[in-house]
Protein backbone atom coordinates (compact mmCIF):
# COMPACT_ATOMS: atom_id res chain seq x y z
CA UNK A 1 0.00 0.00 0.00
CA UNK A 2 1.42 3.52 -1.07
CA UNK A 3 0.07 6.40 0.48
CA UNK A 4 1.67 9.65 -1.04
CA UNK A 5 2.59 11.25 2.40
CA UNK A 6 5.21 8.21 3.02
CA UNK A 7 8.92 10.26 3.06
CA UNK A 8 7.93 13.52 2.77
CA UNK A 9 8.30 15.92 6.12
CA UNK A 10 5.16 17.72 7.09
CA UNK A 11 6.19 21.11 9.15
CA UNK A 12 2.93 20.98 11.83
CA UNK A 13 3.81 23.60 14.24
CA UNK A 14 7.07 26.05 14.79
CA UNK A 15 8.51 23.27 16.80
CA UNK A 16 7.12 19.87 15.26
CA UNK A 17 7.28 18.41 11.93
CA UNK A 18 5.74 14.72 10.98
CA UNK A 19 7.25 11.60 8.47
CA UNK A 20 4.30 8.81 8.25
CA UNK A 21 5.90 5.61 9.19
CA UNK A 22 4.44 2.81 6.09
CA UNK A 23 2.89 0.68 8.29
CA UNK A 24 -0.73 1.23 8.01
CA UNK A 25 -3.13 -1.40 9.34
CA UNK A 26 -6.90 -1.22 11.10
CA UNK A 27 -5.10 -0.56 14.71
CA UNK A 28 -2.38 1.96 13.37
CA UNK A 29 -4.54 3.95 10.83
CA UNK A 30 -2.41 5.48 8.18
CA UNK A 31 0.61 4.64 9.68
CA UNK A 32 3.04 5.48 12.71
CA UNK A 33 3.61 9.41 13.27
CA UNK A 34 6.97 10.20 13.66
CA UNK A 35 7.50 13.29 15.17
CA UNK A 36 10.76 15.59 14.30
CA UNK A 37 11.26 18.46 16.73
CA UNK A 38 13.51 21.62 16.35
CA UNK A 39 13.90 25.27 17.29
CA UNK A 40 13.98 27.67 14.57
CA UNK A 41 17.00 27.69 12.57
CA UNK A 42 18.29 24.48 13.94
CA UNK A 43 19.42 21.83 11.93
CA UNK A 44 19.79 18.95 14.61
CA UNK A 45 16.51 17.47 15.84
CA UNK A 46 14.98 15.27 18.13
CA UNK A 47 12.84 12.24 17.06
CA UNK A 48 9.43 11.21 19.03
CA UNK A 49 8.69 7.35 18.01
CA UNK A 50 10.87 6.36 15.34
CA UNK A 51 8.24 3.65 14.36
CA UNK A 52 9.14 0.17 12.99
CA UNK A 53 12.56 -1.21 11.55
CA UNK A 54 11.75 -0.30 8.33
CA UNK A 55 14.45 1.35 6.33
CA UNK A 56 12.65 3.62 3.96
CA UNK A 57 11.30 5.35 7.22
CA UNK A 58 14.33 5.42 8.92
CA UNK A 59 16.35 6.84 6.12
CA UNK A 60 13.70 9.53 5.72
CA UNK A 61 14.11 10.45 9.41
CA UNK A 62 17.93 10.17 9.45
CA UNK A 63 18.00 12.36 5.86
CA UNK A 64 15.95 14.79 8.05
CA UNK A 65 18.33 15.19 11.46
CA UNK A 66 21.24 14.98 12.30
CA UNK A 67 19.56 13.50 15.17
CA UNK A 68 20.15 14.70 18.60
CA UNK A 69 18.10 12.02 20.86
CA UNK A 70 15.27 9.90 20.48
CA UNK A 71 12.39 9.69 22.68
CA UNK A 72 9.72 6.88 23.11
CA UNK A 73 6.01 7.82 24.04
CA UNK A 74 5.79 3.78 24.83
CA UNK A 75 7.30 0.65 24.14
CA UNK A 76 4.46 -0.91 21.21
CA UNK A 77 6.43 -2.37 18.51
CA UNK A 78 5.11 -0.03 15.99
CA UNK A 79 6.53 2.96 17.64
CA UNK A 80 9.74 1.71 19.09
CA UNK A 81 10.73 -1.25 17.12
CA UNK A 82 13.31 0.97 14.81
CA UNK A 83 14.61 2.76 17.65
CA UNK A 84 17.43 0.61 18.47
CA UNK A 85 18.39 0.44 14.63
CA UNK A 86 18.36 4.63 14.12
CA UNK A 87 20.27 4.63 17.71
CA UNK A 88 22.48 2.33 15.45
CA UNK A 89 22.50 4.72 12.29
CA UNK A 90 22.94 7.88 14.31
CA UNK A 91 24.88 7.44 17.49
CA UNK A 92 21.77 9.47 19.42
CA UNK A 93 20.49 8.10 22.25
CA UNK A 94 17.13 6.04 23.08
CA UNK A 95 15.25 7.68 26.05
CA UNK A 96 12.22 5.63 27.35
CA UNK A 97 10.06 5.18 30.59
CA UNK A 98 10.66 1.32 30.09
CA UNK A 99 14.60 0.11 30.30
CA UNK A 100 14.14 -2.15 27.85
CA UNK A 101 13.67 -0.06 25.39
CA UNK A 102 16.96 2.57 26.46
CA UNK A 103 19.64 2.33 24.17
CA UNK A 104 23.07 4.56 25.10
CA UNK A 105 20.49 7.13 27.25
CA UNK A 106 18.53 7.21 30.63
CA UNK A 107 15.10 6.94 31.22
CA UNK A 108 12.33 9.22 31.76
CA UNK A 109 9.73 10.23 33.95
CA UNK A 110 6.93 12.34 34.32
CA UNK A 111 8.24 16.03 35.46
CA UNK A 112 11.41 15.48 33.06
CA UNK A 113 12.17 18.37 30.80
CA UNK A 114 14.45 17.06 27.82
CA UNK A 115 16.02 20.16 26.37
CA UNK A 116 17.68 19.07 22.83
CA UNK A 117 17.76 21.20 19.19
CA UNK A 118 16.31 24.10 20.42
CA UNK A 119 13.01 22.81 22.61
CA UNK A 120 11.99 22.00 26.00
CA UNK A 121 10.13 19.02 25.51
CA UNK A 122 8.47 18.25 28.82
CA UNK A 123 7.62 14.74 30.26
CA UNK A 124 3.78 13.74 30.99
CA UNK A 125 3.09 10.62 32.79
CA UNK A 126 0.04 9.11 31.54
CA UNK A 127 0.00 5.70 31.79
CA UNK A 128 -3.08 3.35 30.85
CA UNK A 129 -3.06 2.42 27.15
CA UNK A 130 0.26 0.79 28.51
CA UNK A 131 2.21 1.33 32.05
CA UNK A 132 5.02 2.82 30.21
CA UNK A 133 2.97 5.77 28.30
CA UNK A 134 4.14 9.16 28.37
CA UNK A 135 3.33 12.70 26.66
CA UNK A 136 5.58 15.33 25.84
CA UNK A 137 4.35 19.30 26.22
CA UNK A 138 5.97 21.20 23.24
CA UNK A 139 5.28 24.65 23.14
CA UNK A 140 1.71 25.31 22.58
CA UNK A 141 1.27 21.38 21.57
CA UNK A 142 1.09 18.02 23.34
CA UNK A 143 2.50 14.48 21.86
CA UNK A 144 0.18 12.18 22.35
CA UNK A 145 1.45 8.38 21.35
CA UNK A 146 -1.34 5.96 21.53
CA UNK A 147 -3.07 7.83 24.64
CA UNK A 148 -5.17 10.02 21.82
CA UNK A 149 -4.92 9.32 18.63
CA UNK A 150 -5.99 11.76 15.78
CA UNK A 151 -8.94 9.63 14.76
CA UNK A 152 -11.21 6.84 16.92
CA UNK A 153 -10.52 5.59 20.25
CA UNK A 154 -7.45 3.74 21.64
CA UNK A 155 -7.18 0.40 23.38
CA UNK A 156 -6.28 -0.52 27.11
CA UNK A 157 -4.02 -2.92 26.19
CA UNK A 158 -4.71 -5.30 29.65
CA UNK A 159 -2.37 -6.24 31.66
CA UNK A 160 -0.41 -4.03 31.40
CA UNK A 161 -2.97 -1.13 30.65
CA UNK A 162 -5.25 -0.39 33.12
CA UNK A 163 -8.13 1.79 32.91
CA UNK A 164 -8.02 3.11 36.44
CA UNK A 165 -4.84 4.94 35.16
CA UNK A 166 -6.21 5.65 31.69
CA UNK A 167 -8.94 7.57 33.04
CA UNK A 168 -6.44 9.44 35.35
CA UNK A 169 -4.34 10.29 32.24
CA UNK A 170 -7.06 11.39 30.07
CA UNK A 171 -8.48 13.69 33.00
CA UNK A 172 -4.45 15.28 33.34
CA UNK A 173 -4.54 15.96 29.53
CA UNK A 174 -7.77 17.72 29.96
CA UNK A 175 -5.94 20.09 32.41
CA UNK A 176 -3.65 21.24 29.69
CA UNK A 177 -6.48 23.30 27.72
CA UNK A 178 -6.59 24.21 24.28
CA UNK A 179 -3.25 22.64 23.18
CA UNK A 180 -2.64 21.36 19.54
CA UNK A 181 -2.54 17.34 19.55
CA UNK A 182 -0.11 15.14 17.88
CA UNK A 183 -0.69 11.97 17.95
CA UNK A 184 0.49 8.83 17.25
CA UNK A 185 -2.00 7.86 14.99
CA UNK A 186 -4.20 9.89 12.67
CA UNK A 187 -4.25 13.77 12.31
CA UNK A 188 -3.20 16.42 14.81
CA UNK A 189 -6.21 18.07 16.81
CA UNK A 190 -6.62 21.21 17.79
CA UNK A 191 -7.73 20.78 21.43
CA UNK A 192 -6.10 18.16 23.89
CA UNK A 193 -9.04 19.19 26.53
CA UNK A 194 -11.58 19.12 24.01
CA UNK A 195 -10.23 15.07 22.98
CA UNK A 196 -9.75 14.24 26.55
CA UNK A 197 -13.39 15.16 27.39
CA UNK A 198 -14.88 13.02 24.05
CA UNK A 199 -12.66 10.08 25.47
CA UNK A 200 -13.62 10.17 28.81
CA UNK A 201 -17.28 10.43 27.87
CA UNK A 202 -16.16 7.41 25.35
CA UNK A 203 -15.60 5.60 28.17
CA UNK A 204 -18.22 5.96 30.39
CA UNK A 205 -20.32 4.74 27.77
CA UNK A 206 -18.62 1.70 27.61
CA UNK A 207 -18.28 0.97 30.96
CA UNK A 208 -22.37 1.44 31.10
CA UNK A 209 -23.05 -0.78 27.72
CA UNK A 210 -20.64 -3.56 30.16
CA UNK A 211 -22.37 -3.02 32.55
CA UNK A 212 -25.80 -3.52 30.85
CA UNK A 213 -23.98 -6.44 29.62
CA UNK A 214 -22.92 -8.31 33.25
CA UNK A 215 -26.06 -7.18 34.59
CA UNK A 216 -27.71 -9.36 31.98
CA UNK A 217 -25.06 -12.44 31.43
CA UNK A 218 -23.43 -12.09 35.14
CA UNK A 219 -20.54 -10.96 37.05
CA UNK A 220 -18.39 -14.19 35.82
CA UNK A 221 -19.14 -12.92 31.97
CA UNK A 222 -16.90 -14.36 29.32
CA UNK A 223 -15.27 -11.30 27.94
CA UNK A 224 -15.37 -12.51 24.57
CA UNK A 225 -19.41 -12.86 24.82
CA UNK A 226 -19.01 -9.09 26.79
CA UNK A 227 -17.00 -7.74 22.87
CA UNK A 228 -19.74 -9.72 21.22
CA UNK A 229 -22.00 -7.40 22.41
CA UNK A 230 -20.43 -4.14 23.51
CA UNK A 231 -18.54 -3.79 20.32
CA UNK A 232 -20.79 -5.54 17.79
CA UNK A 233 -20.81 -2.49 15.73
CA UNK A 234 -16.97 -2.66 15.46
CA UNK A 235 -14.81 -4.10 12.51
CA UNK A 236 -14.09 -7.97 13.62
CA UNK A 237 -10.70 -7.07 12.98
CA UNK A 238 -10.13 -5.16 15.79
CA UNK A 239 -12.49 -7.34 17.89
CA UNK A 240 -9.13 -8.18 19.46
CA UNK A 241 -8.08 -5.05 20.78
CA UNK A 242 -11.37 -4.63 22.37
CA UNK A 243 -11.30 -7.92 24.07
CA UNK A 244 -7.94 -6.25 25.64
CA UNK A 245 -10.33 -3.30 26.60
CA UNK A 246 -13.03 -5.24 27.73
CA UNK A 247 -10.67 -7.05 30.29
CA UNK A 248 -9.63 -3.59 31.51
CA UNK A 249 -13.02 -2.94 32.25
CA UNK A 250 -14.41 -5.77 33.63
CA UNK A 251 -10.98 -5.70 35.87
CA UNK A 252 -11.89 -1.67 36.79
CA UNK A 253 -15.33 -2.42 37.52
CA UNK A 254 -14.56 -5.67 39.52
CA UNK A 255 -12.00 -3.60 41.64
CA UNK A 256 -15.03 -1.00 42.54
Amino acid sequence: MTHPAYGVLRQVTPEAAVLLARNPSPMTLEGTNTWLLRGPAERDCVVVDPGPADEAHLAAVRAAGPVTVILLTHGHPDHAEGARRLHELTGAPVRALDPRHRYGGEGLAGGDVVAAAGVAARVIATPGHTGDSLCFLVGDAVLTGDTVLGRGSTVVAHPDGRLADYLDSLHRLRELGPRTVLPGHGPELPDAAAAAESYLRHRRLRLDQVRAVLAELGPAADPLRVVAAVYADVDRQLWPAAELSVRAQLDYLRGR
